[in-house]
C-alpha cells in the first residue's frame, strides 16, 4: 500500500486495521463523539462542519432540531469562541438556511444524484441533470402513488445523513437533496420542474400534466430542450447539440513521459476501445516546471514509442502531439524544428495566470499565431473552487482563433471545464471551432470526454462546431 502516492504509515496502519477487524477504532470514537448530522448541516449553512460539531459538543446536542432550538434560546454564546456577532450570523444563516453554500464538482454531483435516484427507483434531476459546472442542490423525482414509503426509504439512504424535512435531505458534503414524489401520469411535469432552473420553469407558465417531458413541451407548443440549455428561454426548435457518440478522437492525453500514469500503448488501446479513430499524446514541455516536461530529444524518443504503437494498432492512429507552454514573450517552449515534426500542437499557459489583461492576452495571441499551433488548451486557466479565471481577453482571443484557424479547447477535467458553457456559446456564435478533450492523465481519465461534451452542449455547440467530430483525414487538412 505504501507504494501508492499519498499513503504513509498512518493511513497504512488504519487500512490494515480495517482489513483485519472490519472497522477503525478511531473512526468509531469519532462517530460516538461527533454528530455527522450537525457536520453536514454546518456545511450547508456555511458555518462549517467543525464549528457546528463544536457547538453540538459544547451544548450537548446532536440533531438539527436541537441546534435550531439552542439558537432560538440564545444559547450559542455559551460556546467558547462564539460572541454576540458570531451568534447573530449563525441565527441569520438558520433563517436563510444558507450563507455560502458548499458545492459539488460535476462528476460527484452526477454520481451522487444517480446513486440516490437508483436506490429510490427514480430519475435524476436538478443541477446535475443540467450538467452544471458545480451543483449547489440535487434533486430526484420518483413516480409513485403513495409517497410515504418513498420518504421512509429516502431517510434511510446512506447518502442522506440528515433531514430538514421528509422531502429534503442533506449529504455528508452539506448539499441539500430535494425529493419529489408524483403520480406516474405527472412524472414529466414534475421532472421539468425539478430539473429547473426556476427562471425556465417560470417562463413556461402553468405546466400541463404529462407522463414525460416531451409531451409537456409539445402541449406547450415547444420543442423538447436538452437539460443543458434550459438556462435560456424556451424555444420552438432547440438546436441539435453535439453528442458524445459523435467524437472521433481525443486530442489531449498524457502518459508516463510527463505526469501521466500509463504508457503510450496503454492510453492508445483504451482510446481505441472507446471507439475512437485517433488519440493525440500531448505531454508537457519543460517550462511547466511543476511536473516532468519533454524537450525535443525526449519528444523524438517518444515518437519512436508512438510509431511502435501505431504499427500494432493500425488503422487506429496515435498522433504525436504536445502540450506546449507559452513563454513570457509569447514564444513557444520548443524550437521550430521540433514543432514541425508533430501532428498536433496545443498551447497552454501554466504560469503567469495573475498577469494583467493586456499582458496575458498579448502572450496568448502571439503564441497562437505560430503556424504549428492547432489548439489553445484550457484558455481561462480556471481551477473551480481554487483559482478564478485569468484576465484573458476572450473576445480578442476568439478573433485571433478565427484569423489563424486555432481551435479553443473545452477541457473535460472536473475542476477545469474550460472553456465554460457560456464561453463556448460566445466562441461558436462567433464561428470559432472548439475541441472537446479529456486532458486524461490515466486510462480512466479518458472518461472525462462526457464532461467536455456536455459542457460544450451547455454552450449550444453542434457537431459541426467541434473539430474532433471529424475524421483523421479531415482533421489533418488545414
Amino acid at each position: 500500500m505504501r507504494d501508492l502516492r499519498g499513503i504513509g504509515s498512518g493511513i497504512e496502519a488504519r487500512l490494515e486495521e480495517l482489513i483485519e477487524s472490519g472497522d477503525i477504532a478511531e473512526l468509531a470514537e469519532l462517530r460516538h463523539a461527533k454528530s455527522l448530522e450537525l457536520a453536514a448541516f454546518g456545511r450547508m449553512l456555511g458555518i462549517g462542519a467543525r464549528r457546528a460539531t463544536e457547538i453540538g459538543a459544547a451544548l450537548g446536542i446532536s440533531t438539527i432540531p436541537e441546534f435550531r432550538q439552542a439558537a432560538q434560546q440564545g444559547r450559542l454564546t455559551e460556546v467558547r469562541g462564539i460572541g454576540d456577532k458570531t451568534a447573530a450570523k449563525i441565527v441569520a444563516a438558520l433563517d436563510q438556511e444558507r450563507t455560502s453554500r458548499p458545492v459539488l464538482l460535476l462528476p460527484r454531483a452526477r454520481a451522487l444524484t444517480e446513486e440516490i435516484a437508483t436506490a429510490l427507483g427514480g430519475v435524476p434531476a436538478g443541477d446535475a441533470r443540467r450538467w452544471m459546472d458545480v451543483a449547489t442542490r440535487l434533486a430526484v423525482v420518483v413516480a409513485a402513488d403513495d409517497a410515504a414509503p418513498v420518504h421512509r426509504r429516502f431517510a434511510k439512504l446512506p447518502e442522506i445523513v440528515a433531514l430538514l424535512d421528509e422531502t429534503t435531505g442533506i449529504t455528508a458534503e452539506g448539499i441539500p437533496v430535494d425529493l419529489l414524489v408524483t403520480p406516474a401520469a405527472r412524472l414529466g411535469s414534475a421532472l421539468v420542474r425539478a430539473t429547473g432552473p426556476g427562471e425556465h420553469v417560470e417562463a413556461l407558465g402553468p405546466l400541463p400534466a404529462a407522463p414525460d417531458e416531451v409531451t409537456v413541451y409539445r402541449r406547450l407548443g415547444l420543442g423538447w430542450p436538452p437539460p443543458e440549455i434550459r438556462d435560456a428561454q424556451p424555444e420552438r426548435e432547440p438546436p441539435a447539440l453535439v453528442e458524445v457518440g459523435a467524437i472521433r478522437g481525443d486530442l489531449h492525453a498524457h502518459t508516463l513521459w510527463s505526469d501521466g500514469k500509463a504508457t503510450v500503448l496503454e492510453m492508445a488501446i483504451a482510446a481505441r476501445d472507446r471507439g475512437y479513430d485517433y488519440v493525440a499524446i500531448c505531454d508537457h514541455t519543460p517550462a511547466v516546471t511543476v511536473v516532468a516536461g519533454l524537450d525535443g530529444d525526449a519528444l523524438r524518443r517518444q515518437g519512436e514509442e508512438i510509431a511502435s504503437a501505431n504499427a500494432q494498432l493500425a488503422p487506429f492512429r496515435v498522433l504525436r502531439g504536445v502540450e506546449c507552454d507559452i513563454r513570457p514573450d509569447g514564444g513557444l517552449d520548443l524550437p521550430d524544428d521540433v514543432l514541425v515534426e508533430l501532428d498536433w500542437v496545443q498551447l497552454s499557459l501554466h504560469r503567469g495566470q495573475r498577469a494583467p489583461r493586456a499582458e496575458i492576452t498579448a502572450r496568448v495571441v502571439e503564441a497562437m499565431r505560430h503556424p504549428a499551433v492547432r489548439c489553445l488548451s484550457h484558455p481561462t486557466g480556471r481551477l473551480i473552487g481554487h483559482r478564478p479565471e485569468n484576465a484573458l481577453d476572450l473576445e480578442r482571443t476568439i478573433e485571433v482563433a478565427l484569423e489563424t484557424g486555432v481551435a479553443l479547447e473545452v477541457n473535460g477535467l472536473a475542476n477545469r471545464l474550460d472553456l465554460s458553457g457560456e464561453h463556448v456559446r460566445i466562441a461558436v456564435e462567433a464561428g470559432a471551432r472548439i475541441v472537446c478533450s479529456t486532458d486524461a492523465h490515466s486510462v480512466r481519465g479518458l472518461d472525462n470526454m462526457e464532461f467536455a461534451v456536455h459542457t460544450a452542449r451547455r454552450g449550444r455547440a453542434t457537431a459541426s462546431d467541434v473539430l474532433n467530430t471529424r475524421s483523421l483525414a479531415e482533421l489533418s487538412a488545414r
